[in-house]
């Protein structure tokens, strides 16, 4: 079982983002529940994709980057750094810091991650005031470039917009543009198109892709769908009940995969040539948890 995923897109230079031996458990009425076992990567400003079922531990893995688990979880790790800043044992104020800041994370539902109560301009204003970024007499025109540059047709009309006034595939452009304000180094999109349709949730990962290329970020990419990840990474990790069960280039994964849980998801994806048909069901080996 493959449980340390290496790689550098600097050629040989220092990593983006090292974690090692990283365990995340929660306290239960039930018990202690160790939810992420041993997971370990390293990556550069490349784009990696995570896969897995509800549950694998995807999420938590990369929000405990962010300190954005409830009270219940313990996190520990060997290392956890961001391009050397240690990210282990941060107090709150380092960890509101580094949020915006180091590392944006877009999420499912752009309507959590913006106040309703806020127009999209001024909350975007606030980013920019929050993170020093622009003089105060350029936030507005500043405003209108973010909103232009993730594809927002009349950014002037839609900065003076409230969230629920807009689509979802607007609120999600408008929620990326935030996280881009702060020029990040590291962008996590968790599932951040599983809430659109088909056509604009390819039209929203090329925008991600696009702008990610352009600034020269790294990307997390967390998705249940492995076609979806495979057009938009460069490398993908299959995680199965809080570990890492493999790591695949993105482009090849349909032959270069061997385990059987990996296997096994792709042989349950949907196909055309098959239409009507029962499709496998995937069976887990207990064995895959140890």
């Amino acid at each position: 079982m493959n449980t340390v995923a290496t790689h550098t897109a600097s050629q040989g230079g220092a990593p983006l983002l090292e974690i090692d031996n990283l365990r995340i458990a929660f306290d239960t009425p039930q018990g202690r529940t160790e939810a992420v076992r041993g997971v370990s990567l390293r990556m550069g400003r490349e784009r990696l994709a995570v896969v897995g079922e509800s549950g694998s531990g995807k999420s938590i893995t990369f929000r405990s980057l962010l300190g954005l688990l409830p009270a219940s979880a313990s996190v520990s790790a060997d290392r956890m750094r961001l391009e050397g800043q240690d990210l282990l044992g941060l107090d709150a104020r380092a960890q509101r810091a580094l949020r915006g800041r180091r590392i944006g994370m877009v999420v499912q539902d752009p309507r959590q991650g913006l106040d309703p109560l806020m127009t999209i301009g001024r909350q975007l204003a606030e980013m920019l005031r929050l993170h020093g970024k622009v003089p105060r007499q350029g936030v507005r025109q500043r405003v209108r470039d973010l909103l232009a540059e993730v594809h927002i047709r009349e950014p002037d009309r839609v900065a003076d917009l409230y969230p629920h006034q807009v689509s979802g595939g607007m609120a999600q452009r408008a929620m990326l543009a935030m996280m881009l304000s702060a020029e990040p180094d590291l962008l996590i999109a968790d599932e951040a198109t599983s809430a659109l349709d088909a056509v604009v949730r390819h039209h929203m990962l090329a925008l991600i892709d696009e702008q990610v290329r352009l600034r020269g970020m790294g990307l997390i990419l967390i998705s249940h769908d492995l076609d979806l990840v495979a057009r938009y990474a460069d490398r993908v990790i299959v995680m199965y009940a809080g570990r890492v069960m493999e790591e695949l280039p993105a482009g090849g994964m349909a032959l270069a995969a061997t385990h059987p849980y990996t296997r096994g998801l792709m042989a349950c994806r949907p196909s055309l040539d098959h239409l009507g048909e029962a499709l496998p069901v995937l069976e887990r080996d207990p064995a895959w948890q140890n």
